[in-house]
């Protein structure tokens, strides 16, 4: 059993240090070993296997932002979920209720967002649609 500050925190300390050590030590080789051959299909950039088109500057829908951030919302509750199904047998019936409340208000923003239109992409897509529509007029 460690006796001191320092002999309990010292294995994370060496798990850090190895593990800086290994990641300069990949680095390092594959720049020393690797091939360096440059070539015009090589320092194309690479998307799905497509050749890219447009400018790489486009601006994004706001709800590609509104998603990834719903995303973290649920991320986040179902982190809240693990530690209270592992102390939930000693708060009995007050962690279940306090389990609810917290439930029910996640549901309250999951119905907005829905309500809000968040989730439907197909009326941006129909948006987008008749604005080409327009302009091939």
């Amino acid at each position: 059993m460690p006796e001191s500050y320092a002999q309990t925190w010292f294995p994370v300390l060496v798990q850090i240090v190895i593990a800086i050590a290994v990641a300069a030590a990949m680095v390092g080789l594959s720049a020393l070993i690797g091939r360096r051959v440059r070539d015009p299909i090589k320092a194309s950039p690479y998307e799905s296997g497509m050749k890219p088109v447009g400018n790489a500057r486009e601006r994004f829908s706001v709800k590609f932002y509104l998603v990834g951030m719903v995303f973290i919302l649920f991320d986040i509750e179902a982190v809240f979920l693990y530690p209270w199904a592992v102390v939930y047998r000693q708060f009995k019936l007050f962690a279940f209720f306090e389990m609810l409340l917290f439930i029910v208000l996640v549901l309250c923003g999951f119905f907005y967002i829905v309500k809000k239109g968040v989730l439907d992409w197909s009326a941006d897509e129909q948006r987008r649609e008749g604005l080409e529509k327009k302009r091939a007029a």
